[in-house]
């Protein structure tokens, strides 16, 4: 997903030339090898200062038409993002209804929408109603833990969560305008991990468990009460923290990792585990140490692609598998794939993404170090890299080599979408 910023609708909106250069300098050099599936037009532009709202519809009209000049129209999808502020009512659900202020932009965007079979995309935040109304909002609600009920006294459905009161607030006002056959898509959702004094929901904790219970949500396709079954699609806002972002401290910790590359939290993205408190968490788990290695059911071809991005652009010191070292034996790409993928895991944490690999690794809790090959380990990361290898060269890079090595690899591997199939999952934000 790639977005369009607000300070360029009014250049897309103007002249088509401008559209068909961006797609052409933006988006066709990087496509199809990297997976893009949608452009947002604007974001929020309803909630920008200068109200840019009037602008979006223009403007997506001209990146679709350079879309259709290319062949591209029915592969990459064209929508604009919105916060819940395009609501003037979304309690109960089924009385869900949109800003009347807003109706100039929000019926020629729906029209384009439904015609084009493009999302309405919005982003959502249960942290926020909980944060400016706790007396209204329980937190439990919030973070999908409620054991009670909240009832919608017009139809009688019953909500668990807030997430799926917002999500089905939205249909109903999309249906009452008659708009029956537009999807919800979630661009951005999630919690932060810290804030401000008088932000006390915003913890390691209350961030693990609503992004856990989230992934879990949609993981198992249980849609909404006026939905059920209905599949969504996902996005976790955000990658990393934003030390510089403005605002209340929670503004600059809504990340699931650190800008140094390590977990705020652990967060198991297959929806299937319990939901672990570690606060403060590194990336092992609570239950002791953890190693990633390679499946013995990927392909050949899978296994090398990921142990040669690992030994290469990863940051992986593989010398330890080249021929007379210690890990060289057995001599078969698992073994020496198991090696790297289990390195590359421990130094960026030991997060669940870290052991990713497209899907070609997986985490043990035995240790997989044998004879003289020692597997690292976040603890003793250091000392056993040292007892790995004959001769060490010194191969360390630049902080910021690293950080776009690894952002590029996370994004290539697991991001570009962490769709919620098996999920869809991530921040969406370029």
């Amino acid at each position: 997903m790639v977005g369009v910023p607000n300070s360029d609708l009014l250049a897309f909106s103007q002249f088509q030339s401008n559209a068909d250069s961006w797609l052409k300098n933006s988006i066709l050099p990087y496509y199809p090898a990297t997976k893009i599936t949608y452009i947002t037009v604007g974001l929020e532009a309803t909630e920008s200062p200068d109200n840019a709202s009037a602008l979006v519809v223009p403007a997506m009209r001209n990146v679709l038409t350079a879309l259709k000049k290319v062949g591209l129209h029915k592969r990459i999808k064209v929508s604009s993002t919105h916060s819940l502020g395009v609501l003037s009512r979304s309690f109960p659900p089924s009385a869900g209804a949109f800003n009347s202020s807003h109706a100039f932009f929000l019926k020629p965007l729906l029209e384009f929408l439904a015609e084009n079979q493009s999302p309405f995309m919005i982003d959502l935040y249960p942290y926020y109603a909980y944060r400016d109304s706790p007396n209204k909002v329980s937190l439990d609600y919030a973070l999908f833990e409620s054991s009670s009920e909240v009832i919608d006294p017009n139809t009688g459905l019953l909500y668990t969560n807030m997430f799926d009161a917002q999500i089905d607030a939205l249909y109903f006002a999309l249906m009452a305008l008659n708009f029956r056959t537009i999807r919800i898509m979630v661009t951005e959702t999630g919690w932060p991990s810290k804030g401000s004094p008088k932000e006390k929901a915003a913890t390691p904790d209350n961030a693990q468990t609503y992004n856990t219970n989230l992934i879990r949500h949609v993981i198992n396709d249980s849609g909404t009460p006026s939905k059920p079954g209905k599949e969504l699609d996902v996005y976790i806002f955000s990658l990393f923290n934003e030390n510089r972002k403005p605002g209340l401290e929670s503004e600059r910790n809504w990340g699931l990792f650190y800008p140094d590359q390590t977990s705020v939290y652990n967060l198991d993205f297959t929806g299937k585990g319990a939901v672990d408190i570690t606060s403060g968490a590194n990336g092992t788990n609570s239950n002791g140490t953890t190693w990633c290695i390679a499946s013995s059911k990927a392909s050949e071809s899978d296994l090398q692609n990921a142990l040669d991005w690992a030994c290469g652009p990863g940051n992986v010191d593989c010398s330890a598998v080249q021929p007379s070292q210690s890990c060289f034996e057995p001599d078969n790409l698992v073994s020496h794939a198991s090696f790297a993928f289990n390195s590359y895991y421990q130094q960026n944490g030991a997060s669940d993404v870290a052991c990713s690999f497209g899907g070609n690794g997986i985490k043990v809790d035995k240790d997989p170090s044998y004879d003289n090959c020692i597997y690292l380990t976040t603890r003793g990361i250091n000392k056993t890299a040292a007892s790995n290898m004959t001769a060490i060269a010194n191969t360390s890079s630049s902080p910021q080599t690293e950080v776009c090595a690894w952002v590029a690899s996370f994004f290539l591997m697991t991001l570009i979408s962490f769709v919620l199939n098996l999920g869809n999952v991530l921040d969406t934000s370029f």
